[in-house]
């Protein structure tokens, strides 16, 4: 199986336009604030053993590092360097003789430990903690992290796999295969791709029956008695290869399929990957939100059934945004297929960059697709009257670090290569330093994407010879126009690329032209809650409306194919960024007095509207909002 590999977050630096905005904002102030929350609320001080613990505190810690390695990576940061260097320091020490490594279990019971894999989430700290020791030791150079983590990686390699005298468990929150193919890759340890494997191949298997019931005897509890009383909640229900619908809680499924196709790709398991696939039709035709949001439900954070697609009740967690961003991200490096990419930035431009306001300080765990003030649908962890606005931090908070370090990491998602072939993936306004054939390529990419469909990019290094540049073309663009020093150049596009093949020379241009018209995109007919409506998009971008521009009255805002609109820069306190502008008609309710019901309809009257990005929803006065409008 050929696989791609993405270009190294450390080879390319992000110059200007959204990414560089939302990266600066989150190194000089989300990463801060992170770092202090983590600190009040005992998170950082459980490895020195004080204070309170809980069993998933590494994960969150472990995110807030991994996102500081890739902060760091381009710019320098003393403080946040130190800040972390002390928190490597208290693992060293909470660590165990035998390589054990948890601040919650830690101070408990030896034999606590490893007994309840279903919820102690042991493995999955451990996973998020591999994958912050492998970008901190990408970005610094620093080992001693990588060197715990690989200590903790043997121990549990011993502990579990196939023969008689090992544990025959795997996660109930899956993360640990991600982590430990991230720790094969920085090592070359083949022992932690094997183990990867493993969990991903036990998975589900009823031996002698289900492994999750055989550990709940052991602690003296019945198995009928899980709270969630099915195992696809966590995706343990089958044998992956056997699993073809999405199901279960959100997060949990998608760093799952993320870990199988990292599997997948480094072992040449075409039967993996082929589950993969059907797993994606799945949730892409069925249970995908139009933001690129997963899991619409809040009572299990996941999955409800097909076309199960909640507007004001959805509950689209941004953890499994991220995670799907994952996913999508190696599925496409595993099959070279921009399908997948597609999706990637469906996800990455709404879903996942909500979870965090303009100004860096507040979060969404949930992100509705309707809010009103008053009704907060099933998204309880927003609290009551919050799913309209962001909140300073959680209970469980797992997705303010999580966006922290996907925001952080963005330069690593600009492109990939494979062979003799560099690819575009995620277009923004960056610098690139490539190895083609062991030669130096440099390239040059200035735009103002996702604003501005118009890409330009430049050689400005090129000892490699020939080689071929594949520019994606996105799936919502038609009429993409491709020029090579200014002539025109004609591109079979393949699997969603455009590949031109020459002998570059420096100083050579590209000039990439993505038409962006607003585009009116309608709801299956079988998702019921949003069937007969639509919602505008432009470009990656899908806009909602909110009160602070429309008023309250947003049901009865009517989009006809023949609506015009006009883009203009939106508010100042949102950045400026692109809004929407138009008339249309809309239900006159001064006409409606007295009464619940009538006989007769509303007669319409023209209004103006404004729609926003909805990743910056929620950053004004609190209100209503709608992404899908009526159709009429």
């Amino acid at each position: 199986m050929a696989r791609s590999t993405h270009i190294p977050f450390t080879q390319v630096t992000i110059t200007g336009g959204l990414w560089q905005q939302l990266m600066t904002t989150n190194r000089q102030v989300t990463m801060p604030i992170q770092h202090q929350r983590c600190r009040e609320t005992g998170q950082l001080t459980a490895w020195r053993g004080t204070g309170d613990s809980h069993i998933f505190w590494d994960s969150d810690v472990a995110k807030w590092i991994e996102a500081a390695a890739y902060c760091i990576a381009s710019h320098s940061d003393p403080k946040l360097e130190a800040q972390v260097d002390q928190v490597i320091t208290d693992m060293a020490a909470c660590q165990d003789d035998d390589g054990y490594l948890n601040s919650h279990f830690a101070r408990r019971p030896r034999s606590e430990r490893w007994s309840n894999l279903r919820d102690g989430h042991e493995l999955y700290c451990a996973g998020h903690l591999m994958e912050a020791a492998v970008a901190w030791y990408h970005a610094t150079g620093k080992r001693e992290m990588l060197d715990i983590l690989c200590r903790y990686a043997d121990h549990i390699d011993h502990t579990f796999g196939p023969k008689r005298t090992q544990c025959h468990g795997y996660p109930g929150h899956q993360e640990i295969e991600i982590g430990l193919v991230r720790l094969y890759e920085a090592t070359g340890t083949e022992r932690y791709l094997r183990l990867a494997q493993y969990f991903v191949d036990e998975r589900g298997r009823d031996r002698r029956g289900h492994y999750f019931d055989h550990e709940a005897r052991a602690r003296g509890e019945n198995p009928a008695d899980y709270h969630h009383k099915t195992y696809e909640y966590n995706q343990s229900h089958l044998p992956v290869r056997e699993q073809t619908d999405v199901v279960g809680h959100a997060v949990r499924a998608l760093y799952l399929y993320a870990g199988m196709a990292d599997v997948a790709a480094h072992t040449g398991d075409a039967s993996l990957l082929t589950a993969c696939k059907k797993l994606w039709g799945n949730l892409t035709e069925r249970r995908l939100a139009i933001i690129g949001g997963v899991g619409s439900r809040a009572l299990n954070e996941g999955m409800a059934g097909d076309y199960d697609l909640p507007d004001a009740g959805g509950y689209n967690e941004t953890c499994a945004a991220v995670a799907l961003v994952f996913w999508a991200h190696r599925m496409f490096l595993a099959t070279d297929d921009a399908q997948y990419l597609d999706v990637l930035e469906q996800s990455l431009f709404n879903n996942c960059i909500s979870g965090v306001d303009h100004s860096g300080e507040q979060f969404f765990y949930g992100n509705p697709l309707a809010a009103e003030p008053g009704f907060d649908g099933n998204d309880v962890y927003n609290s009551p009257g919050h799913n309209y606005r962001r909140v300073p931090w959680f209970g469980c908070s797992c997705c303010p670090p999580n966006i922290a370090r996907l925001i952080a990491q963005m330069p690593g998602y600009c492109y990939a290569q494979r062979g003799r072939t560099v690819s575009t993936c995620v277009y923004a306004d960056c610098d690139a330093q490539l190895t083609i054939g062991g030669k130096a390529v440099a390239l040059t990419q200035r735009t103002d994407y996702p604003w501005d469909g118009r890409v330009d990019l430049r050689v400005t290094d090129n000892q490699a010879g020939t080689w071929t540049l594949a520019l994606r073309i996105p799936a919502w663009c038609q009429g993409a126009t491709i020029t090579v020093n200014g002539t025109a150049a004609s591109a079979a596009i393949t699997r969603g690329f455009a590949r031109i093949k020459r002998d570059w020379q420096v100083g050579d241009r590209v000039v990439l032209k993505l038409p962006m018209p607003v585009r009116q995109v309608h709801a299956h007919p079988r998702a019921r809650q949003i069937a007969g409506q639509l919602a505008l998009c432009r470009g990656p971008v899908v806009y909602c409306c909110e009160e602070t521009d429309n008023g309250r009255d947003l049901s009865n805002i009517r989009i006809s194919a023949t609506t015009r609109f006009r883009c203009k820069p939106g508010p100042s306190e949102l950045g400026a960024i692109p809004s929407l502008h138009a008339t249309v008609q809309a239900e006159d309710l001064s006409t409606w007095r007295g009464s619940l019901y009538r006989d007769t309809p509303v007669p319409l009257r023209k209004r103006p509207i404004v729609a926003i990005p909805y990743f910056r929803w929620g950053n004004r006065a609190p209100g209503a909002m709608r992404v899908f409008l009526q159709r009429g």
